[in-house]
């Protein structure tokens, strides 16, 4: 046999590669040697590993081999995740240019296509690993919807719930509106942007000719409004406290109220309140008791609370509402500011406030004994310096509980019934 005068790493890695599942070198039993498990922070079934994944899976690598020298009875446990929001947006796209809506069929057909997804690129995901020689222990590859994982995480779900862990509560939530689902805080990815702050004026209720002025980005969501609020201290609005103003375009009569929530040095120190889709309104809303009217549906379009351009999307209604507010005489300026945005993180939709029925964890308790095992030397931080970013992660203040459910069809269904 002649050796080759050049270096062929495709053809000598994949040998190599070959030799040592043959001779099973990644397989663990227990035994009386030291265990050290990695288990595979399992990458999503959306498509290919990104260098993300390389740098991450080259650490494990590194670490599981060295415990392998050091005579310890290794073991890295792969496996991939159902990565229900991102994946079941990749099957929603992928149906629609086969000419199919996710609405038109049935949740079984659907989840057939789901799992046609998983198995095609799951498998695609597990060869990269190969690729890149990864140690796993491929005899205990596991995917996170699998039947004895799916137990699992409901056997969790009950143990929580008996624990008061859990509740469902009527929430404002991070609503997409591409994948009509609720999302969670870390779902949502803020980005500063370029947008417009709409001055608009609403006249006093039988005086047209007096009013007061309020600035908002989102002007589409006027007719969902039930108070202008004032700061108490400010002197130029007290005498309107108390008095009513009409909606411009729907003229339904709502009150001036103060509230101390009210930044007097934004826009026109006015602020108009809408409870069901603004977190901070439904607080003010909440504290004045005034109603809730949310004027959008599920994917992002005017409902019938709205009264006017029925059936636009959000962001061509406030195109069009720009131009009515023009005509009406009640557009007052337009000027241009930066602000953050918050986008879905799978499908980089401008999420929508909602007040949703959701179910939530509770987070306080498993914040302390992350801090603590910080605190106590049990974890420790490589470099140091990332425990301070930690520390303030876990603070009280910045805690919030968990929204663990989603409304999708791909994912592990939450095991309650309503009656």
């Amino acid at each position: 046999m002649s050796l080759s005068t050049r270096y062929s790493p495709k053809e000598t890695e994949e040998r190599w590669y070959a030799h040592w599942e043959a001779k099973n070198y990644f397989h663990s039993v227990p035994d009386e040697r030291e265990p050290f498990t990695i288990v595979i922070p399992p990458p999503n079934v959306t498509g290919v590993l990104h260098m993300g994944h390389m740098l991450n899976n080259t650490i494990q690598d590194v670490l599981i081999r060295r415990a392998r020298m050091q005579g310890k009875n290794a073991c890295w446990v792969p496996g991939t995740d159902h990565a229900s929001i991102a994946t079941e947006a990749k099957v929603v796209q992928l149906l629609r240019k086969q000419g199919i809506k996710k609405g038109d069929i049935p949740r079984d057909e659907f989840l057939k296509h789901a799992f046609d997804w998983k198995e095609k690129y799951g498998g695609i995901i597990l060869d990269q690993l190969k690729k890149l020689g990864a140690s796993c222990d491929w005899q205990r590859t596991r995917f996170t919807m699998e039947d004895s994982l799916s137990k699992a995480v409901i056997h969790v779900f009950v143990d929580l719930h008996k624990k008061g862990k859990l509740y469902r509560g009527l929430r404002m939530t991070n609503w997409d509106p591409e994948a009509k689902t609720v999302l969670s805080n870390e779902e949502v990815i803020h980005r500063e942007e370029n947008s417009q702050l709409f001055h608009i004026k609403y006249n006093l209720v039988g005086d047209p000719t007096d009013g007061i002025v309020i600035a908002t980005q989102r002007p589409e969501t006027i007719m969902a409004d039930v108070a202008i609020a004032v700061h108490p201290e400010e002197e130029k609005y007290k005498h309107l406290v108390g008095k009513m103003v009409l909606i411009p375009l729907i003229n339904k009569p709502i009150p001036i109220i103060a509230d101390s929530y009210v930044d007097r040095e934004f826009g026109s120190g006015a602020l108009k309140i809408t409870p069901a889709h603004d977190q901070n309104d439904l607080q003010v809303g909440e504290r004045h008791g005034l109603p809730v009217v949310d004027i959008l549906t599920e994917d992002g379009k005017l409902n019938a609370e709205a009264q006017i351009l029925v059936g636009e999307d959000r962001f061509v209604a406030r195109k069009k509402i720009r131009k009515l507010l023009e005509d009406a005489g009640n557009l007052v300026k337009v000027e241009d500011y930066r602000t953050s945005i918050g986008h879905s993180e799978r499908t980089d939709a401008v999420v929508e406030p909602r007040l949703t029925n959701q179910w939530f964890l509770k987070m306080g308790g498993f914040a302390a004994t992350a801090l603590e095992a910080v605190k106590s030397g049990e974890v420790k931080f490589y470099p140091e310096s990332m425990w301070n970013m930690y520390y303030q992660w876990l603070q009280e203040d910045n805690v919030r509980d968990w929204c663990i459910s989603r409304q999708l069809w791909w994912g592990q269904r939450i095991p309650a019934w309503y009656i």
